[in-house]
């Protein structure tokens, strides 16, 4: 087997293996992790996970073109998209304070007693949600945004793949990217509401869990505008 055909076949390996890693960067975790807390099950978060997953793709798509088109002129354009983790930072404080809202005492959230047979009597908390479409759609939303300042990976795999010449053989790349992408938030979806469903359920404990999440994402969210420190749980 000569170089270039190994080339041909680690190629798809290492756009899915970015892509699962760029799943884990820190700014997506937490923001989908303030969605998560709120799944009612694997069904639910496998339709969360998707939501971000396919926004974070149709921007991994609209990046590729550009930078395809812009060809030597792409470096303004990559340096256009950093500015982009600002907008990112806002989201994800506006993301942790919708989380602590939604895990506070507020009209939101609500306490009733229930009277078991034999007259033990104990109270519980649950929250009323937003609706049928509830968390889908702001999870594209979040998606798209974060595709946009989150491209590391993303521009590696282009210049790798501008040796295959070709858009289409480039989209394909990107394609199996965002396969590892999906494969990687589908994961951490499913180990999160795994623990969450075994140990939670409609507690007192859900609201602090809720609470912490945003609080952490409210405070990821200060440290990029502050410029303090940028990190991935998974560092190359």
């Amino acid at each position: 087997m000569g170089a270039l055909d190994l080339g041909i076949f680690l190629f798809p390996l290492l756009a899915i293996a970015l892509g699962f890693k760029h799943a884990y960067d820190a700014d997506h975790l937490l923001a989908v992790s303030n969605f998560l807390t709120r799944s009612r099950g694997f069904r639910e978060t496998s339709g969360m996970t998707m939501s971000w997953a396919v926004g974070h793709m149709l921007t991994a798509v609209a990046i590729a073109i550009f930078l395809f088109v812009l060809g030597t002129r792409s470096r303004a354009f990559i340096e256009i998209l950093g500015t982009f983790q600002f907008v990112v930072a806002v989201m994800l404080i506006g993301v942790g304070l919708f989380g602590i809202l939604l895990g506070a005492r507020s009209p939101l959230v609500h306490e009733h007693d229930h009277t078991h047979y034999g007259g033990k009597t104990h109270s519980h908390v649950h929250t009323h949600r937003l609706g049928r479409m509830h968390l889908h759609l702001p999870l594209l939303g979040v998606g798209v945004v974060q595709g946009l300042a989150s491209n590391d990976e993303l521009i590696l795999i282009f210049i790798v793949g501008l040796g295959l010449g070709s858009l289409q053989a480039l989209l394909g790349a990107v394609a199996l990217f965002t396969i590892g992408v999906m494969l990687g938030m589908i994961l951490f979806g499913f180990v999160m509401t795994s623990a969450l469903l075994s140990s939670v359920k409609k507690t007192r404990l859900q609201m602090v869990i809720n609470t912490f999440a945003g609080s952490l994402s409210i405070a990821y969210g200060l440290m990029i505008i502050l410029n303090l420190t940028e990190f991935n749980f998974i560092p190359i």
